[in-house]
């Protein structure tokens, strides 16, 4: 999703998902001390041959060898249960970070499309957390907290003897090289994949919103080839990446094997030539492979790593882009007047200026219906009112007040809202109506309905208020799911009703109902605009503005406006015809 916020939008230094780490720093310290503790406890192995070969064998002590047995089994169980409370505090920590930016990166990917337009894969975000979170609760994070005990390792292999320390030393050199060429040659083709993958999921979403009209219009062979190409460059990247990990990790792995065997040479000949002891050869050959395994455990678990590396950094640009929302001084509820001075606004995501020169002062218990020609401008006017498009140019004022005064819940709270795409969320028709409030005002919600003349409607549902309208509304017919968007606008009685082509999928009944309805906002004193297309839409409606390529170009009382625009062919110029004698004129 960073790629949709431009090529030159970088993720800050300090971060607010660096800032959740943060509150997490107690945790951290914990894993690191169980991590040196772990790994202390690693040296059980070699020690406890160091000690079978160079003590039991040559005195033949049983009692010896089952004491070291007795020690060696509690100093596993141990380790058991210490990695067992690593791993689950690494899961703790995934969930903490989650539990902390979870409605935040939720916020921002609800946001982005009114800064950017609908670019992109609007679920990335969430994936990318998903990524991190996962990331941090499995295994990969284990071996970067046990890389620093490489040199620990290695110093006990120079105690044994410097050629032991040596060999162990130019291994994990290897390794250590192997990791960096991990690192340079997986970047780019995973980067690839995601963007083959964030592609083909939004083509793969938008057939499956259009899926009737693909399918009408015999469009599906064409689109599924389209997303054949993309899935195939992912699957390709994908590969790529796999296989250059997958590589580098069997290498690894040969490597640490080599090195054990070159580890029990180097061991063999030191015994030959009387330099070392036959336990020093197996501790030796142990701990140079227990030196090397974490190195081994990140290469195998780069992609991982470099995949979450890139979430975290598309999530702290989107995050750096849309900084949390501060919560301005609460005003008083608007109850008089709404002016647009100069009102300018550009498409999200363009510099596409797409509505401007809007003037007009409205007070309250006045409507406003909004015509003009397809792409004048007359949406674009509804969300700047509203406050989901941001003016670049000129205010919106509630009663003196530019709406940026006010935070997005506490504006939301005095409009009403019915979008040109109407859809309805998962939940029932009452929750739809009471937009999800917890918990919902039973008396307000039948109000709302009342208002938008659908309570009849909503009653002879099967369920009545209680009816789930589906994913998406698809329970409802287009009509029904428009009048109940309607009095979702219509509820606790916001002061300004912005209605966006609202009798688009209505009837003769419906008609009547949203006239009475924005008569309704009128007698109460609050204000509606109404962009129609239709005329029956404005019919409750007592003044008119015309736009046009954009800009306001008549603004006035229904009557006068109308007169002016509505007006009759001129009659061509009379010709003085006259008569044949004795014909029929």
């Amino acid at each position: 999703m960073a790629q949709s916020l431009g090529p030159s939008l970088q993720p800050p230094a300090n971060s607010e998902l660096a800032g959740a780490l943060a509150a997490c720093r107690r945790a951290f310290i914990a894993i690191c001390l169980f991590s040196g503790m772990s790994n202390i406890l690693m040296l059980t192995g070699a020690l406890f041959m160091l000690e079978v070969y160079d003590r039991v064998l040559p005195s033949r002590s049983v009692p010896t060898l089952v004491a070291l047995v007795i020690l060696v089994t509690g100093l596993y169980a141990s380790q058991g249960i210490i990695d067992m409370i690593r791993s689950r505090i690494l899961v703790r920590i995934g969930n903490s970070l989650d539990e902390a930016m979870s409605m935040r990166v939720y916020d921002a990917v609800v946001r982005l499309p009114l800064k950017v337009g609908g670019k992109g894969d609007g679920a990335q975000p969430i994936r990318d957390l998903d990524s991190v979170r996962v990331f941090l609760s499995g295994i990969g994070p284990v071996a970067l907290f046990d890389m620093p005990w490489l040199p620990v390792y290695i110093i006990v292999c120079f105690v044994f003897h410097v050629l032991i320390g040596l060999t162990a030393l130019l291994g994990a050199a290897i390794l250590i090289s192997l990791t960096i060429a991990a690192e340079i040659t997986t970047r780019r083709p995973t980067r690839s994949a995601t963007q083959f993958a964030v592609a083909r999921n939004a083509l793969l979403e938008a057939s499956r919103r259009n899926a009737e009209a693909i399918a009408a219009m015999g469009m599906v062979g064409r689109i599924a080839v389209r997303w054949s190409e993309l899935n195939r460059k992912y699957v390709v990247a994908s590969q790529r990446a796999s296989d250059l990990t997958g590589g580098l990790g069997a290498m690894s792995k040969v490597l640490r094997l080599l090195l054990q065997s070159a580890l029990l040479a180097v061991g063999a000949w030191l015994v030959i030539n009387q330099e070392s002891t036959m336990g020093i050869i197996i501790a030796g050959s142990i701990l140079g492979a227990r030196a090397l395994a974490p190195v081994d455990l990140a290469i195998a678990h780069w992609r991982g790593f470099v995949g979450a590396r890139q979430s975290w950094q598309r999530l702290s640009a989107l995050l750096a882009h849309l900084p949390p929302q501060g919560e301005p001084m609460p005003l008083q509820p608007p109850a008089r007047t709404l002016v647009v001075q100069n009102g300018a606004v550009l498409a999200p995501g363009t510099q596409k200026i797409v509505c401007q020169d809007v003037n007009f002062t409205l007070t309250g218990g006045k409507a406003l219906g909004v015509i003009g020609p397809t792409a004048s401008g007359k949406s674009s006017l509804a969300r700047m009112l509203v406050g989901v498009w941001t003016p670049m140019r000129g205010t919106v004022r509630l009663d003196g007040a530019s709406i940026d005064q006010w935070s997005s819940e506490a504006l939301g709270c005095h409009i009403g809202y019915l979008p040109q795409d109407v859809e309805l969320f998962p939940g029932s028709v009452a929750q739809n109506i009471a937009r999800f409030e917890e918990p919902p005002d039973p008396q307000a919600v039948l109000a709302a309905a009342r208002a938008a003349g659908v309570h009849d409607l909503i009653v002879n549902l099967p369920q009545g208020y209680d009816t789930n309208v589906g994913d998406q509304g698809k329970a409802l017919s287009a009509g029904q799911a428009q009048r109940i968007a309607l009095a979702r606008a219509l509820y606790r009685d916001p002061f300004l009703v912005v209605l966006d082509e609202p009798n688009s999928n209505l009837d003769a009944e419906g008609d009547e109902a949203l006239t009475q309805a924005i008569l309704g906002v009128r007698a109460r004193g609050a204000i509606a605009v109404v962009v129609a297309h239709r005329p029956s839409a404005i019919a409750g409606v007592d003044y008119i503005l015309v736009m046009a390529k954009g800009r306001q170009q008549q603004f006035g009382p229904k009557e006068e406006v109308l007169n002016r625009v509505i007006q009759p062919p001129s009659p061509p110029r009379a010709l003085k015809v006259v008569p044949e004698q004795g014909g029929a004129g």
